[in-house]
């Protein structure tokens, strides 16, 4: 019984690695994290988890929705605003990018 115990647990700690793994992309993906951000956001949930001995997924739901969530209440409106501003124009030039490369003779 103990070694279905063993497994059992590693199980879960695979699973509670997964969501945590996942809300890390996910949250640097969001406009304006950085590195101190997804370090905040993880020390949080970590902390969370190890008080109240709960799987992240029952605590805080789906990492991605949760991501958004977190990077909403941790990053300022005007630095997330300016990245989402600044991806835009990124875009815009990698797409005129991408035409200018598709016009035959240049």
């Amino acid at each position: 019984m103990a070694k279905k115990d063993r497994t059992t647990d590693a199980a879960g700690e695979r699973d509670r690695e997964k969501w945590m793994a996942r809300f890390q992309v996910r949250l640097a993906m969001q406009p304006g994290v950085d590195r101190a951000v997804v370090l905040e956001a993880v020390k949080g949930v970590t902390a969370h988890c190890a008080e109240t001995g709960a799987h992240p997924q029952t605590a805080f739901g789906d990492p991605d929705a949760y991501a958004v969530q977190a990077a909403a209440q941790l990053v300022p409106a005007d630095r997330a605003a300016h990245a989402r501003r600044h991806n835009a124009v990124v875009d815009t030039v990698g797409s005129v990018l991408k035409r200018v490369r598709d016009v035959p003779g240049l």
